[in-house]
C-alpha cells in the first residue's frame, strides 16, 4: 500500500497537512475494522518538546476523530508491529526518531552515536520494517523536517546526522507513492 512522504520546515504546517490528509484518507476509504493510527517519536526532554507534543495532541483531539496513537521514540519496528492490515497511519516524525537512534543509551554512558555500527543496524531494521508494513495494506503518511537549506556544519556529529537524514529522504521517497515539501503552509507536490 501507499506511503506518502511528507516534509517541510521547522512550524511550516507539515504536521497539520499530514493530519489532515490522514484523516480525509481514513474518512474517504473507511471499513470495518480499520484505525486512525497515529506514531509519535517524540519526547518531552524540556519544556519546549512537552509544549509541541501537548500542541499536537490538542490538535488531534480538536479533529473530533479518534486517533489510536502509539508512543515510540527509539523501537520504530515495535510499533509498527502493533498496526493492522487496514489501518491508516502518520508517523511524525522521522527527524525526532532518528535524534533519539543517535543518542540512545547516552543515559548509561554510550550513545548509539559512537557505537560502530549502531546507527546503520536502527536505519535498516527502521526500513525493514517500513517494508513489512506496506505489505499489511497500511497507508503511511511519514512526516519529517527539511534541514538543507543551511551550508554544512563544522560539527562532525551534526553534518553526520544531515547526511544520515538525507540519505533517510532519498530512501523514502524511492518508496513513497507521493511526496510533499510544505514551506510556509505552501503545499508542493514533487512526486
Amino acid at each position: 500500500m501507499p506511503l506518502i512522504f511528507i516534509t517541510g520546515g521547522v512550524r511550516s504546517g507539515k504536521s497539520h497537512f499530514a493530519e489532515k490528509a490522514a484523516v480525509k484518507h481514513y474518512q474517504y476509504n473507511q471499513f470495518q475494522g480499520k484505525r486512525l493510527v497515529y506514531i509519535a517519536s517524540g519526547v518531552a526532554t524540556d519544556d519546549e518538546m512537552a509544549r509541541r507534543i501537548e500542541r499536537h495532541q490538542t490538535d488531534r483531539q480538536k479533529q473530533q476523530i479518534a486517533w489510536h496513537t502509539i508512543e515510540a521514540p527509539y523501537q520504530i519496528q515495535h510499533a509498527f508491529e502493533k498496526v493492522e492490515d487496514g489501518d491508516v497511519v502518520l508517523w511524525d516524525c522521522v527527524t525526532t526518531w532518528l535524534t533519539n537512534a543517535f543518542y540512545e543509551g547516552f543515559d548509561s554512558g554510550t550513545p548509539c552515536v559512537e557505537k560502530p555500527g549502531c546507527l546503520e543496524q536502527k536505519l535498516q531494521i527502521m526500513k525493514s520494517s517500513v517494508q513489512t508494513l506496506l505489505d499489511k495494506k497500511v497507508t503511511l503518511f511519514v512526516v519529517s523536517n527539511e534541514l538543507f537549506d543551511e551550508p554544512p556544519y563544522d560539527n562532525d556529529e551534526v553534518e553526520l546526522y544531515r547526511q544520515m537524514l538525507g540519505q533517510l529522504h532519498q530512501w523514502l521517497v524511492s518508496v513513497a507513492e507521493e511526496a510533499y515539501e510544505i514551506n510556509y503552509g505552501i503545499v508542493k507536490k514533487w512526486k
